[in-house]
């Protein structure tokens, strides 16, 4: 530890400022990524990662799904991401919808592929369809695998830390 913070003394005001500012700068830069992604998909997430077996063989763990929000309506077999109150959003496929046509509401019933059951269960109590607000948006295409960086620092906080305090040392003791 003595050599970092040595190290951080022998460098340059000058030259630390330039290194927080490009820090400051690849942060912005994917927020800016992010708030693009969200016009153009039309939904308050664009992207998010498979993180359960339920919907195998067609997405496996790890797998990052990406979102629209499209104005068409909801089909039977299209797969759609909700939000149910939960903390974390479900990636599972629309087997079932009604239309009320006289309030022109639609009602829609979900399942996983690989769960044996639909997704009653994991609806708010008492609550037995899911409503069109729920939807954060469809599927639209997926990027294998990639998504395993998150689970990973999701569930292991300590690699989380170290990944993030490597790419700070990193960008901080870079040579330009």
């Amino acid at each position: 530890m003595g050599t970092i913070s040595g190290g951080l003394r022998s460098l340059p005001i000058r030259r630390v400022l330039s290194q927080f500012v490009s820090l400051g700068l690849i942060a912005t830069s994917a927020l800016m990524i992010m708030k693009g992604l969200q016009c153009v998909s039309a939904s308050k997430t664009p992207a998010v990662v498979v993180l359960s077996e339920s919907m195998e063989p067609g997405f496996k763990r790890g797998d990052v799904l990406l979102l629209h929000m499209s104005k068409d309506p909801i089909r039977a077999g299209e797969v759609v991401v909700f939000d149910d109150g939960r903390p974390i959003p479900i990636v599972h496929r629309v087997i079932e919808l009604h239309e009320r046509r006289n309030n022109k509401t639609l009602d829609l019933l979900t399942k996983g592929d690989n769960n044996p059951l639909d997704d009653r269960v994991l609806y708010a109590p008492g609550q037995l369809w899911l409503h069109e607000h729920h939807i954060m948006g469809r599927a639209i295409g997926f990027v294998p695998y990639v998504g395993w960086i998150t689970i990973v620092m999701t569930e292991k906080a300590f690699t989380k830390y170290l990944i993030i305090g490597g790419l700070c040392l990193l960008v901080l003791f870079s040579q330009k």
